[in-house]
C-alpha cells in the first residue's frame, strides 16, 4: 500500500452529524420558547390587541368616547340621586344650615340652569379644499384651545351669566385642551365646529368678543382666503344653558408639614 493510499479512505462525517444533533435539540427549544411567548402575550393582553392600529376615523373615535362618557354620566346621576335622597332624610340642624348654604351657591357655581337672550359664536377649521391646496402652516388652518378660551373669556368680561361649549356648561373647573384633531372639554373629545353660547346682554357680549385682541387675531385669519378658518356670530332671543352635571370633587396640593 502506497503512502497515498492512507489518505483515500473516507473520514467519518463528524461535522454534519454534530450539526444535525444541534438541530434536533434546538428546534424543540425554539418551539417551546415560541409557545411560551404566545402564552405570555395572551395573558398580558387579556384578549385585546397588544399593538392596536391607529384610529383613522376621528368621528367614530369621538362618538365612542362620548358614548362612554354618557354611560358614566348616567351612573353618576344615579349615585347623585341616591346621595340626595339619603341626605334629605337626615333631620339635623347643622345639615339644614349647610344645605341652605349650598343652595345659595348653586347658581353662581353653575349648578342651576340659566336661560335668556345672548349670543352664539361658532368656530370651525378651514374648508377641506383650502387645507389641501394652501401652502400655509396647518396650525393656522384649525381651531385651537386658545381660540375657544379667548371667546369664552371675552364673554365673561362682557357680563355673561352662563356660558356653554357644545352644550356643556362652563364652570370654574372646566378644562379645554387640544387632543389631536379634537378638543377635550371636561375630559370628553369634541370635533369641530365648536359652538359657544353665552346668556347675557347681546350688545355687551358682542362688543366684548369682537374687541378681544386674541379674537381679533382669529378674525384676521378668518378673513384671509388661503386660511379661511370658520367664524360666525349670531344674536339669540333665547339660549338654554343647562346646569353643570359633571363631577364636583376637587383635587389640590397641600403644603408639607
Amino acid at each position: 500500500m502506497t503512502s497515498g493510499s492512507h489518505a483515500s479512505p473516507a473520514r467519518s462525517p463528524r461535522g454534519p452529524r454534530r450539526g444535525r444533533g444541534l438541530w434536533r435539540i434546538g428546534t424543540p427549544l425554539v418551539g417551546l420558547l415560541s409557545g411560551a411567548l404566545f402564552a405570555i402575550s395572551a395573558y398580558n393582553s387579556e384578549g385585546t390587541d397588544l399593538r392596536p392600529g391607529r384610529y383613522t376615523d376621528l368621528a367614530a373615535l369621538v362618538d365612542n368616547e362620548a358614548a362612554d362618557y354618557d354611560a358614566l354620566e348616567a351612573h353618576l346621576d344615579e349615585l347623585t340621586t341616591e346621595v340626595t335622597d339619603l341626605t334629605a332624610n337626615v333631620d339635623d340642624r347643622a345639615v339644614r344650615r349647610l344645605r341652605r348654604q349650598v343652595e345659595t351657591l348653586e347658581d353662581p357655581a353653575g349648578l342651576s340652569p340659566r336661560s335668556g337672550p345672548g349670543i352664539t359664536v361658532t368656530l370651525s377649521d378651514a374648508p377641506e379644499e383650502v387645507i389641501n391646496s394652501t401652502g400655509r402652516d396647518l396650525n393656522l388652518l384649525v381651531v385651537h384651545q386658545q381660540d375657544i378660551q379667548a371667546v369664552v373669556n371675552a364673554m365673561w368680561r362682557g357680563g355673561a351669566s352662563a356660558v356653554t361649549i357644545q352644550g356643556q356648561r362652563v364652570v370654574s373647573t372646566t378644562g379645554i385642551k387640544c387632543h389631536g384633531n379634537a378638543v377635550l372639554l371636561q375630559g370628553v373629545p369634541y370635533a369641530q365646529p365648536y359652538v359657544i353660547q353665552a346668556v347675557g346682554h347681546p350688545p355687551d357680549l358682542e362688543d366684548s368678543v369682537r374687541g378681544d385682541i386674541d379674537v381679533q387675531y382669529y378674525l384676521a385669519r378668518a378673513e384671509l382666503p388661503d386660511i379661511s378658518v370658520g367664524w360666525d356670530l349670531e344674536t339669540e332671543d333665547d339660549i338654554e344653558a343647562p346646569a353643570y352635571d359633571g363631577l364636583l370633587g376637587l383635587s389640590y396640593a397641600e403644603p408639607l408639614g
